[in-house]
């Protein structure tokens, strides 16, 4: 293609003439105190999620826009899109006053058609085909066929990479310093457009290409030495999820990137959260993959005292994936550890094996009643010296006769299993069930099982720490009739907010004993 022909001298002076600030913003180079005190290295933050569209992508959009002649605007534009740069795409075109058609998956979220067409306007028509980026990829050539329009590609062009190169020239008048740059990669035109600006004015940065786990089309396209298409891809990260890079962004990538690296799906998480705490935004997914490398990278090179940049390259994020997000950082950031455990089925057992854990906090603990001789439990706890700080927990609870398993790279124990412990019990009990508050502070799961004593049996028990000053907790007991009025004098002395919820239709449907005939 033409754009092999481009050599590193012309990419530069395009970087350097683009007309990007007609609708971007030099977005800010933001400290983050909290991961450089963690981690002892100086990390800074490049906050793209500050632009119009609440990502990069305007710029290379908007920079091949206007490298177009005045008869290809006159015809329109058009473009393949699912996320950031349909939005990119429609700011432009509304920018400069042309007709754009953007396609999409029919299967894209209302939350981003809507936004396309909000930042669009009168200037876009949006067209949704498919059900994948690559049939609606495939529609958008063959409209272009049809009515003459200009296909702006999502990474694999000259001008849309010197337009997210633009980053790079921001980058280096904020801080020339930089040891370390990540970026992440999905089709690579942002690695390749900042790549390509920095080695050649400062060629001392070390650039590390960021992958998902589920995406790494770069390092696939490194081991095959050209872009090759994956199997599949991960929709998690999805501003990443590219089957193949394009052919200009690989040879700038393969000869200008010094390193690569992947991160999973909890790793993200935790990059998330750590950006949040930080500067109070929420990344996309693909947004903090480079902060969720710097965390890695610094921990497996055992970096100290390096300036250590990253991109956040987007901020849009569907709502309702918080949910994923909030539950999987702390496993990313290795603050908390979740495994199986046998305790034996009898009174006081459990307040034994909530003793042999100790002072650390517990995140998470679920248990149904099965069998009169073992008890199967889910737990969560929380660590404060990662994995190494669980495998000394998991020996000592090994060495006191417990079989415990470690489930926390269990991808289907963490998305699933988690949720489905329970069951109705095997056997007749006399079961009653309360939802209980606990303060949330170490020492209350004990506090409640000495006030309640052993003298009634545990048959159920669901707890989870969701950051509240109060965690709630359903928790089922073995009750005979003539012991209750003495039960509900412990309750009371506890002194913890409760409600009896025994006749609850859910607990009724799923948990209880069927109704006796």
């Amino acid at each position: 293609m033409a754009a092999e022909h481009v050599s590193d001298h012309e990419y530069l002076k395009k970087i350097l003439l683009a007309p990007v600030y007609d609708v971007a913003v030099a977005s800010e180079l933001s400290y983050m105190s909290l991961l450089s005190a963690e981690l002892g290295n100086e990390i800074f933050l490049k906050r793209e999620d500050q632009q119009p569209v609440k990502s990069f992508k305007l710029r290379g959009a908007y920079n091949r826009i206007c490298s177009l002649s005045d008869e290809q605007l006159q015809a329109g534009v058009i473009g393949a899109s699912a996320g950031n740069h349909a939005q990119g795409l429609a700011y432009s075109a509304k920018m400069k006053g042309i007709q754009a058609t953007i396609v999409m998956p029919e299967t894209t979220p209302d939350i981003k058609v809507d936004a396309v067409r909000r930042f669009g306007g009168e200037n876009v028509n949006v067209v949704l085909h498919g059900t994948s980026f690559d049939q609606a990829s495939s529609h958008a050539k063959a409209l272009c066929e049809t009515h003459g329009y200009t296909y702006v590609p999502p990474f694999d062009d000259p001008d849309v990479i010197a337009g997210q190169g633009t980053v790079a020239r921001e980058l280096l008048e904020q801080n020339p310093h930089l040891d370390i740059l990540f970026i992440a990669v999905g089709g690579g035109g942002l690695a390749a457009g900042i790549a390509v600006y920095l080695k050649q004015l400062k060629p001392s940065i070390k650039i590390v290409a960021v992958e998902s786990e589920e995406s790494a089309c770069f390092i696939k396209a490194k081991a095959q030495g050209a872009p090759t298409e994956l199997e599949s891809v991960g929709i998690f990260a999805d501003g990443v999820a590219v089957k193949v890079m394009g052919q200009e962004t690989f040879r700038l990538c393969n000869r200008l990137i010094d390193e690569t690296i992947t991160v999973t799906n909890d790793e993200i998480c935790g990059a998330i959260k750590d950006i949040f705490d930080d500067t109070r935004v929420i990344a996309e997914p693909a947004g903090a993959l480079s902060v969720a490398a710097i965390r890695k990278y610094a921990k497996q090179h055992d970096l100290k005292g390096k300036k250590l940049g990253g991109i956040l390259c987007g901020a849009n994020i569907n709502f309702h994936t918080l949910r994923y997000v909030s539950e999987r950082c702390e496993l990313g950031e290795q603050k908390e550890a979740v495994f199986a455990v046998k305790i034996p089925e009898n009174k006081g057992a459990f307040k034994q094996f909530c003793e042999c854990v100790g002072a650390k906090a517990i995140t998470e603990f679920n248990y149904r009643y099965a069998s009169e001789s073992e008890a199967h439990i889910f737990v969560g706890v929380k660590l404060k010296g990662g994995q190494q700080e669980f495998a000394a927990l998991q020996s000592d609870l090994e060495s006191k006769g417990y079989d415990c398993v470690n489930l926390t790279d269990n991808e289907l124990a963490k998305l699933h299993v988690r949720h489905m412990v329970g069951g109705r019990p095997p056997t007749i009990l006399n079961e009653q069930v309360f939802s209980f508050e606990f303060p949330e502070r170490p020492g209350a799961l004990l506090n409640f099982l000495n006030t309640l004593g052993e003298q009634w049996n545990i048959t159920l028990f669901h707890y989870r720490n969701h950051g509240a000053a109060e965690g709630l907790v359903l928790a089922g007991f073995d009750i005979a009739p003539e012991s209750r009025d003495d039960f509900n004098q412990h309750v009371a002395e506890l002194g913890y907010k409760v409600e009896e919820v025994t006749d609850n239709p859910a607990y009724r449907f799923f948990l209880s004993q069927p109704a006796k005939v």
